[in-house]
């Protein structure tokens, strides 16, 4: 079975859900009726365009040119997580921390998936490394920027009570223990959620859109459960690195807590 063709006179009777949206933030005050609109506009290009490049790069499969798309997918993930900081790092750690925790386990595990479980020949196949990659970072760079915020929000919340403990001779990681732990929990909830409620609750996107392409829907549940399991290992990759290098960043060796190193929150 192929899939139904979808027109555009066909999507832009669905966007009329979304304009019923901005009209109920209008009715009601809520403020968010062009920021909706202005972010449909924005998923609309961003994926026509990465469609096109997609199409391309199935037609070229080369290594460099696939390794080049990751890239740029993680270096833009990384702006988004510096973006959805309260307290951010000050200076080019307020982006460099973020991105490069995303970068480092996505690739990693986007190729441990393509290496080791699907053991493609291939490894550097678009058709397989861009979708991935995709799924794996966009759930870790949540669960990153999740982390990062509640970590800088509760060390500012409760820096007096940090300050007190090396003040008694605690070391900086016994300091700040509560509060990395209590951000690794919350950027490793939505994950969790995710897991607990697929199947029962939601069908997951991946699968959905295997079965509407004619896949076996056993097929399709196998694939859906090895991207969440990646999901999964991307996710606590990053938020555990994220948090630990960000609380190094805002202590020093001499067991001083360094709030300075956070720009001002904005007002």
């Amino acid at each position: 079975m192929s899939p139904v063709p979808i027109s555009l006179w066909e999507l832009a009777l669905a966007a009329l859900l979304l304009i019923a949206n901005a009209g109920l933030s209008l009715a009601l005050g809520l403020g968010i009726a062009g920021q909706m609109l202005i972010a449909a506009l924005r998923m609309v290009v961003q994926l026509t365009l990465i469609g096109l490049v997609l199409k391309l790069l199935f037609q070229i499969a080369a290594p460099h040119w696939t390794l080049l798309v990751m890239l740029a997918m993680g270096l833009f993930a990384g702006w988004e997580v510096r973006a959805r900081q309260t307290r951010r790092l000050a200076g080019w750690w307020g982006y460099g921390l973020g991105a490069g925790t995303i970068v480092m386990a996505g690739t990693l595990i986007t190729l441990f998936a393509l290496t080791v479980t699907l053991q493609l020949q291939a490894w550097y196949d678009p058709r397989y490394a861009i979708p991935l990659l995709g799924m794996i970072l966009g759930n870790t760079m949540t669960g990153t920027a999740i982390g990062l915020n509640s970590f800088t929000e509760t060390l500012w919340r409760e820096r007096e009570a940090v300050e007190a403990r090396l003040a008694l001779g605690g070391t900086r990681w016994l300091a700040l223990s509560s509060a990395s732990k209590g951000a690794v929990k919350n950027g490793l909830i939505p994950t969790i959620n995710a897991m607990a409620a697929a199947g029962v609750v939601s069908l997951p996107g991946m699968m959905t859109g295997q079965i509407l392409a004619g896949v076996d829907p056993m097929l399709a549940i196998r694939y859906q459960i090895l991207v969440m399991f990646l999901i999964a290992g991307g996710t606590g990759l990053g938020v555990v690195a994220a948090v630990f290098a960000s609380a190094a960043r805002l202590t020093d060796r001499r067991h001083r807590l360094r709030l300075d190193r956070l720009a001002a929150a904005p007002e």
